[in-house]
């Protein structure tokens, strides 16, 4: 009797639960509107055009999140031009720093619920069933689907996330601040990570103060590393060190880097970071970098190589290494950095409309830290 009563009594409260989360979904579904506010363009390098868009539906797989922030990536300006040589959905709403509220999703989504803030990232979904997904480089898979690139990303006010890949943000974290980490925080962790340096050991930043090197400047302090920063332009100097970096090298006024940078360091840095795009400052870094070292390659200047001088390569016994995003523990861990105050997002807050203002920036060089769009303006 009494395990009858048992099981009627779960049976209720599973009854009740789903209940009242069909009641939530349909409160939530509610207040969805059939149209929204974001940037398209539909051709490359068109008019990048702020207009009323249809909301999208989620997929099974997928949620749909209120984006309330997003922030602004250098692979958002080439995907606007078309420099790579993988095809781009056009038209095109471009976007891959998306932090939101889940506001409704796919039947098939497990452990999420409506209310939970989640990230919109660079990789949007993969197969999860190949090669590299099991082993956890789901970006390099050949079936990935990429937010602001083949799926339509989060420059609008709601979009869609395969539930697997969107990251989990913790209640009460502040959306603005945390966009950026999305794509530059986790991109220049798994850099850094990618060096595989000790703590104590030198890392070069090239590209020191822009979206991702300011984010790669403050998790190289936080995992103990000495900071060398290269860079170029007014202000960038004094961010370098109000970020935590040691020593700044100007490209500009600087005649002979591969020499700075030695002497700077006493023989070089153990590794290096480029997310500058610069071809040129990519093949100074494989000179300048000491023996042993490594070079990741973060950055994607169009129609770039990478040159390394042979017998100075294998004298020096210098690794290259690309380094592509991050995957689901890389983002898990670069939140969380964030989350205990260790890094945080030099940012700036415009409106969504202001987009085509912020890519002309971004092509002049004149950037420094992150810009976050606001969905609502």
């Amino acid at each position: 009797m009494l395990a009858s009563l048992t099981r009627n009594s779960t049976a209720l409260r599973g009854y009740a639960g789903g209940y009242a989360g069909a009641l939530r979904r349909l409160a939530t579904a509610a207040h969805i509107p059939t149209t929204q506010k974001g940037v398209i363009f539909y051709e490359h390098g068109g008019p990048l055009t702020y207009k009323d868009l249809p909301v999208p539906k989620p997929k099974p797989n997928e949620l749909l999140i209120n984006v309330k922030y997003s922030g602004v990536c250098h692979t958002d300006l080439h995907a606007w031009k078309g420099d790579w040589p993988l095809p781009v959905k056009l038209p095109l709403v471009g976007g891959h720093e998306g932090a939101g509220v889940v506001v409704a999703m796919g039947d098939n989504v497990k452990g999420w619920s409506l209310g939970d803030l989640a990230g919109i990232k660079w990789l949007n979904g993969s197969c999860m069933s190949c090669e590299l997904c099991e082993v956890g480089h789901e970006p390099s898979c050949e079936h990935a689907d990429l937010s602001g690139y083949t799926h339509d990303g989060s420059f609008q006010q709601y979009a869609t996330a395969d539930a697997v890949q969107a990251a989990r943000i913790p209640a009460g974290t502040d959306l603005a601040e945390a966009a950026p980490i999305l794509c530059a925080g986790v991109t220049a962790y798994k850099a850094l990570k990618s060096a595989a340096l000790m703590p104590g050991q030198w890392v070069c930043i090239s590209g020191a103060c822009g979206g991702l090197g300011s984010l790669a400047v403050q998790y190289a302090r936080a995992m103990g590393l000495r900071v060398i920063g290269i860079d170029g332009g007014e202000g960038k100097e004094e961010l370098f060190h109000k970020l935590g970096g040691e020593t700044f090298i100007d490209f500009r006024s600087c005649g002979d880097i591969v020499a700075a940078v030695q002497d700077a360091t006493r023989g070089g840095p153990h590794g290096v970071v480029n997310v500058s795009v610069s071809e040129s400052a990519i093949q100074l870094s494989t000179q300048y970098v000491r023996a042993t070292g490594t070079v990741v390659l973060v950055g994607m200047p169009a129609n770039a190589y990478v040159r390394s001088e042979v017998f100075s390569h294998v004298v020096k016994s210098i690794n290259i290494r690309g380094s592509y995003v991050g995957n689901r523990a890389d983002t898990r861990e670069a939140l969380d950095f964030f989350g205990r105050g260790l890094v945080k997002a030099p940012i700036k807050v415009v409106g969504l409309s202001e987009l085509p203002e912020v890519y002309e920036l971004m092509n002049a060089g004149e950037i420094l830290g992150r810009y976050v769009v606001d969905t609502a303006r």
